[in-house]
């Protein structure tokens, strides 16, 4: 069974501190876009490499592409009155 972006959205809550979370996709490509406090700092790949231990081996055995929008708080706040 192919994980649905409610799937994915939960993976990644259950281990990472977020402060929102978005995920769209169709069961094998996803989008999320991350608001966490623990980006705080992090460079992108610094980032990604968060998400990707959050979502362990479900990104190897589930998920087949995840492009990702990850974003500090202040830098979120900054994106939605910016459009």
């Amino acid at each position: 069974m192919s994980p649905t972006p409610d799937h994915v959205r939960q993976y990644i809550a259950d281990n990472l501190p977020c402060e929102h979370l978005e995920v769209y996709g169709d069961g094998a490509h996803f989008e999320a876009l991350i608001v966490s406090s623990v980006f705080e700092g992090k460079r992108t790949l610094a980032r990604h490499q968060v998400v990707y231990q959050a979502l362990g081996e479900r990104m190897r055995a589930e998920i087949h592409a995840l492009s990702m929008r990850t974003l500090t708080p202040a830098e979120y706040e900054t994106a939605k009155h910016n459009g």
